[in-house]
């Protein structure tokens, strides 16, 4: 089977400045992978890309086809939720619906009326006059009623409340994602998407430093724990990411290497993207 997508060689430049750094990526499906990195480190151009959106040098095809053959079929396809909405805000809820009603082919009115009935979202009220998180439901609603093989997400839960960042989460997991179907989450608070993650992705200043199956990824590494008078040893042992809080240090070091007397923990995703990038670049 072709994955979804391959990406090679990828680089983009914002004129002298390059925000991506010959990326190399495939994606398969099934899959909720996430796409960890700090503000500014080039994940929303990398979504941007694979949609087609911007110039870029390199090369991007989806199941086989480059995306530039593809063009407007692309996005029969693959389907995109992103940090900001788009949706004109002189419009009601009602209008666009019957406008992307029209113009999508695999709409899919059952799963649009199903979704709606859950929503509580005001057909007459215009845009403009919703909240951040019932955009971002219509947004989501719209998007799932379209049938598509691939979901990018874009922050997209950013500034809203835990309740319906909650709610988000389970809707797509719920009424979208299945075995033939993958889901890039883009972020970088990866916490509350951690758990359902099956593989991550870490990019840093515009590069891909790892790609990984995260049982794998946190099945190598553990994170350690040693009084301070220990603090030589972690790091004689190369642990990285070392940190001082309650009167102890820590460290991430493979799970082969041991220290007496020292306490193990699973590391998060968090705290080995940090190992990975070197910690703060404030």
């Amino acid at each position: 089977m072709n994955p979804n997508y391959e990406i090679n060689n990828l680089t983009k430049y914002y004129g002298k400045f390059q925000a991506l750094d010959d990326v190399n990526l495939k994606i398969q499906p099934g899959r909720i992978i996430g796409l960890l990195g700090r503000n500014g480190a080039g994940k929303s151009t990398l979504l941007r890309c694979m949609l087609g959106l911007l110039k870029y040098e390199g090369d991007i095809s989806y199941t086989g086809i480059d995306i530039q053959s593809l063009k407007h079929k692309l996005f029969e396809e693959v389907a995109f939720i992103p940090d900001v909405n788009i949706i004109d805000d002189r419009l009601t809820v009602n209008h666009i619906i019957q406008y992307m009603r029209g113009i999508h082919e695999h709409w899919n009115e059952q799963k649009f009326e199903d979704l709606m009935a859950k929503s509580n979202l005001p057909m007459d009220k215009k845009i403009s006059k919703l909240s951040k998180g019932m955009k971002t439901k219509l947004y989501l609603l719209i998007t799932l009623s379209l049938e598509t093989r691939m979901l990018l997400l874009d922050e997209p839960t950013l500034g809203l409340d835990i309740a319906f960042r909650k709610e988000f989460l389970n809707t797509i997991l719920g009424e979208y994602f299945d075995d033939e179907k993958s889901i890039i989450i883009s972020t970088h608070q990866v916490e509350e998407v951690e758990q359902i993650l099956q593989e991550i992705i870490f990019i840093d200043d515009g590069r891909i430093i790892l790609h990984e199956e995260v049982e794998e990824l946190k099945n190598r590494y553990n994170l350690v724990s040693v009084a301070a008078d220990q603090l030589p040893i972690l790091q004689e042992k190369g642990a990285r990411q070392i940190t001082h809080t309650l009167g102890q240090y820590h460290g991430i070091l493979p799970t082969e290497i041991e220290i007496e007397g020292a306490t193990y923990h699973r590391p998060g995703l968090a705290d080995l993207f940090l190992a990975f990038t070197g910690g703060s670049h404030e």
